[in-house]
């Protein structure tokens, strides 16, 4: 994937690529769905293939700082995800007061002098431009004057555990890791949620119980719910079960410090200073305080050997996945 930095290099996307643009936060399966139709269209065409124009970070943060929205996915895995999707060419913009101020008509002009879009493909609520004034009705407008074919993919429904449907956003799969429920944001992900932080020192309390952790650093980035997670971790291209401890720890008395910690099943060696990637697959449990260290001991055995398991299942489903017949574009 080429990567360009700023308006000034918009000339250097290809002319006559199938473009998108949005903050992709999270690259969920609304924005696949979009960069599916995207590619279909670039294949069927012989086009140069997919642009992205995406802002990092989101706007929201310039805005409105206190009140951003905090990332589903960091800068470095938003633009691996986006690769994985099969962009070709991505814009990032930095959402400076600068480019904030720049009208959508001006925006949308400087995008069709610039490349001239073979097609445009956005979702059904995409605004751009000064005071979000481009809207869809707005692009649909200036699309047809230009004879430029624009795409509004719909929005993507994604069934919860409880069987309910909702529809797959940014926003709401935020609330659902607010609320512990990394299953049912996996299901509007389409992949497990995704914690990449830098591993750090800790209080190093794990060795003393026989359960070494990684303590990572995550950023701004949304951590879930407190509690005790299944999950899955990758080191050298090797997959490694994971049990993830989110919160304080309240049989060691420390109810304030909030910590991401992950221990990798069958994992032998040094990881401080790395940066890791944590897949949560499903809430195990609350934090809970023991009263003495036996107990402790004793649940996180049950832990360790009820994460063995859901990360089988869930490599099992991947295989199952990997096996099944191709889909074509």
């Amino acid at each position: 994937m080429s990567i360009e930095a700023g308006l000034e290099r918009l000339k250097e996307l290809p002319r006559g690529a199938v473009v998108s643009i949005g903050n992709f936060d999270g690259v969920h399966r609304g924005h696949q769905a979009i960069l599916a139709l995207a590619r279909r269209l670039a294949k069927s065409e012989s086009t140069p293939g997919v642009a992205v124009i995406t802002f990092e970070p989101h706007p929201a943060a310039v805005l409105r700082p206190t009140h951003a929205p905090a990332r589903l996915t960091t800068a470095s895995l938003k633009l691996d995800l986006l690769q994985s999707y099969g962009v070709d060419y991505l814009l990032v913009l930095e959402p400076t007061p600068a480019m904030l101020a720049i009208s959508a008509e001006d925006f949308y002009s400087a995008l069709r002098d610039g490349i001239r879009p073979a097609h445009l493909v956005e979702g059904p609520t995409f605004n751009f431009g000064r005071d979000r004034a481009g809207t869809i009705e707005r692009l649909t407008e200036w699309t047809a004057r230009d004879r430029i074919p624009l795409h509004v993919v719909d929005e993507v429904e994604a069934r919860l555990c409880d069987q309910s449907l909702v529809r797959v956003n940014s926003s709401i799969i935020r609330w659902l890791l607010r609320h512990g429920r990394v299953r049912d944001a996996g299901r509007c992900l389409g992949r497990p949620y995704l914690l990449e932080g830098q591993v750090v020192r800790g209080h190093q309390r794990g060795r003393t119980i026989g359960v070494r952790t990684a303590n990572l650093q995550c950023g701004g980035q949304l951590i879930p719910a407190d509690g005790v997670y299944a999950g899955r971790c990758t080191v050298d291209g090797r997959r490694y079960p994971a049990a993830v401890s989110i919160g304080a720890m309240p049989t060691f008395g420390d109810d304030a410090a909030r910590q991401v910690e992950a221990h990798l099943i069958g994992f032998d060696g040094d990881l401080y200073g790395r940066t890791l990637r944590v897949e949560l697959i499903d809430w195990l449990r609350d934090q809970i305080k023991y009263p003495t260290l036996e107990l402790l001991k004793a649940r996180l055995a049950k832990d360790l050997a009820n994460v063995a398991e859901v990360a089988a299942a869930a490599d099992s489903a991947d295989a199952a996945i990997a096996n099944d017949p191709p889909i074509g574009d």
